[in-house]
C-alpha cells in the first residue's frame, strides 16, 4: 500500500514542472488561448495537417484540447487518411478544412498558414520540414527527424535559416513527469548520487509487431504510390521494416528513450556497440531485436548505458528507462505502472580519493516524502530472523518510493503545447531540431555497428551538423 504524498496535488505537481514547457498551457489556465471556433477568430494559430495515419491521428487527438488552434488544412497521399482527417476535424470546429494530396499544392494554395504539425513517414520528415520552413511556417514534426542522418541535418541549418521554428516530437522532454524527475530529484535533489549506469527497453510482443494489412478496395493506384516513394501498398503500409524508408524498431521505439539518456547525461555518447537479429520476423529488412551499449564520459564519471528493442516477446515489463546511482535508482517510463524509485540498504561509502565537489550530495529521502517530492511505498523485504544465515554477498533490496503526480492529458499533449505556446511567443521549445539531431545523432550509427559487427568510437564529424 503506498503512502500519499503529504502535501502536493497535481497542480503542484505540474507547477514544479512548468518552466521552459509554457506554465500556462500545461496548467491549464483560463483565457490563455482562446478556443477554436467555426472560421478562423483572428488570434487564432491556422494549423496544417502533414500525414494522417495512425500517429498523425494520435497526435490530432492530443491537439482536441487544445485552444486557440485552427485546422486550416490536411494533407495525405491516401484517400482514406484524407476522408477520415477531414471528418475528424470538422466534427471538432464544425468548419471543414480544405484537403489535399500532395504537399507541394497545400503550401502553393493555402495562405495564412502559421504551424505545420507533419506525421508523414520517416523518409519524408526532412523533405517535407524543409519545404514547410522555407515557406515560412513553424513546423512540428514526429521523431526520428529522418532515415538518414543528412535528412536531419538538412532540417537543422533549414530552421536556423529561416529563423521559424521546428519542434522534433520527442515528447517526454515536455512531460511533466520527466521534467520534474531530472529537475527536482537528479539535480536538485541528487537522489541517485554518482549516476554509474543506465537501462533502458521497449519490449513488444509479436502480436503487435505483426505486418499491418489493408482493404483492397481502398488501396492506393501504383502510380501514386511509386510517385512517392513506395513499392506496393504492402510497403506504405509497413515502412516501418525497410531500410530506405526507416531505422527500424532502434529509431522508431529507441529514439524516444536514448533521447532521455542523453537528456538526463548531460551529454552525448562516446561510442556505440550493438548486435542485432531476425529471430522471428525473418523476412524483414530491418532487425526484430536490437541491443545496444553506448558509453558515455560525465562530469561524475563514465557511465555505461543498455538499451534493447524486442518486437517478438513482451517480457519484462513493456517500456522505461533506469538511472542507477550510488544512493538511489530511478525507473521512469510514460506509463506510471512502470515508474518505481528506489532508495540504497547502504548508503555508498565516501570515496577520498576523488574530487569531492563533483560528487553530488543527496537530500535525506525523508525530508523529501515530507516536501512531497516522493511518496513512500510500504516495505516488502522482510529481514532474517534472529540466528538466520544470509549470504554476506546478497544486498538488501532497495526501499521503493513513487513519484507524485499524474499526467491526465495524452502523453503528447504537453509537447505539443510547448509548441504553440513558442508559437505565440510565450515559451521556449524544449526539443528544437538542433537539440534532437544532437541527441539523434547517436542513434543513426546503432544499425551500422549492428550489422557490422563492431563498436562504433564516435568521431566529432559524425555527430555534428
Amino acid at each position: 500500500m503506498e503512502t500519499p504524498p503529504s502535501s502536493i496535488n497535481r497542480r503542484d505537481f505540474l507547477a514544479k514542472t512548468a518552466v521552459g514547457v509554457g506554465a500556462g498551457l500545461v496548467l491549464g489556465t483560463p483565457g490563455l488561448l482562446r478556443a477554436a471556433t467555426a472560421g478562423s477568430p483572428s488570434n487564432a494559430i491556422n494549423v496544417a495537417l502533414v500525414g494522417q495515419g495512425k500517429q498523425g491521428q494520435v497526435l490530432f487527438d492530443a491537439m482536441r484540447n487544445i485552444p486557440g488552434l485552427h485546422f486550416q488544412a490536411v494533407c495525405d497521399i491516401w484517400d482514406y487518411n484524407r476522408k477520415g482527417s477531414v471528418g475528424r476535424v470538422t466534427s471538432l470546429q464544425k468548419h471543414k478544412p480544405k484537403a489535399y494530396s500532395d504537399i507541394d499544392d497545400m503550401l502553393a494554395t493555402e495562405k495564412g498558414l502559421d504551424a505545420v504539425v507533419i506525421a508523414t513517414p520517416d523518409f519524408w520528415h526532412s523533405p517535407h520540414t524543409v519545404k514547410c520552413l522555407e515557406a515560412g511556417l513553424n513546423v512540428y514534426c514526429e521523431k526520428m527527424m529522418s532515415n538518414t542522418i543528412d535528412g536531419a541535418r538538412a532540417m537543422v541549418k533549414a530552421m536556423e535559416k529561416s529563423g521559424k521554428l521546428c519542434q522534433i516530437g520527442h515528447q517526454r522532454r515536455s512531460n511533466p513527469r520527466y521534467r520534474f524527475t531530472l529537475d527536482q530529484l537528479i539535480n536538485g535533489s541528487k537522489i541517485c548520487g554518482q549516476i554509474v549506469n543506465v537501462n533502458g527497453q521497449w519490449n513488444r510482443a509479436v502480436k503487435s509487431s505483426q505486418n499491418i494489412a489493408y482493404n483492397p478496395n481502398l488501396k492506393i493506384s501504383q502510380d501514386i504510390l511509386a510517385k512517392y516513394g513506395y513499392k506496393d501498398m504492402h510497403q506504405f503500409m509497413n515502412w516501418r521494416f525497410f531500410r530506405d524508408l526507416s531505422g527500424g524498431a532502434i529509431s522508431d521505439l529507441g529514439a524516444h528513450q536514448i533521447d532521455i539518456f542523453n537528456w538526463f547525461l548531460g551529454t552525448t555518447p562516446k561510442s556505440v556497440y550493438a548486435t542485432g537479429g531476425n529471430s522471428y520476423f525473418k523476412e524483414r529488412e530491418h532487425f526484430d531485436n536490437v541491443m545496444a551499449l553506448f558509453e558515455y564520459d560525465t562530469p561524475q564519471g563514465q557511465v555505461r548505458a543498455f538499451y534493447q528493442v524486442l518486437t517478438t516477446t513482451s517480457a519484462g515489463g513493456g517500456y522505461w528507462e533506469s538511472f542507477m546511482g550510488t544512493e538511489g535508482t530511478i525507473k521512469i517510463s510514460e506509463n506510471s505502472a512502470f515508474t518505481e524509485i528506489f532508495k540504497e540498504a547502504s548508503p555508498a561509502p565516501k570515496d577520498p580519493s576523488a574530487p569531492q565537489p563533483d560528487k553530488p550530495i543527496p537530500l535525506s529521502w525523508d525530508r523529501l516524502v515530507q516536501r512531497g517530492l516522493l511518496g513512500r511505498k510500504a516495505a516488502t523485504w522482510v529481514a532474517p530472523a534472529a540466528g538466520g544465515v544470509v549470504d554476506s554477498r546478497v544486498s538488501a533490496p532497495p526501499e521503493g518510493f513513487s513519484l507524485p503526480g499524474e499526467l491526465n492529458k495524452p502523453p503528447h499533449q504537453p509537447h505539443l503545447e510547448n509548441f504553440f505556446a513558442a508559437v505565440r511567443g510565450e515559451a521556449k521549445l524544449t526539443c528544437d531540431a538542433r537539440h534532437a539531431f544532437m541527441s539523434e545523432a547517436p542513434i543513426y550509427w546503432v544499425n551500422p555497428s549492428a550489422l557490422s559487427q563492431l563498436p562504433i568510437v564516435f568521431t566529432p564529424e559524425q555527430l555534428s551538423v
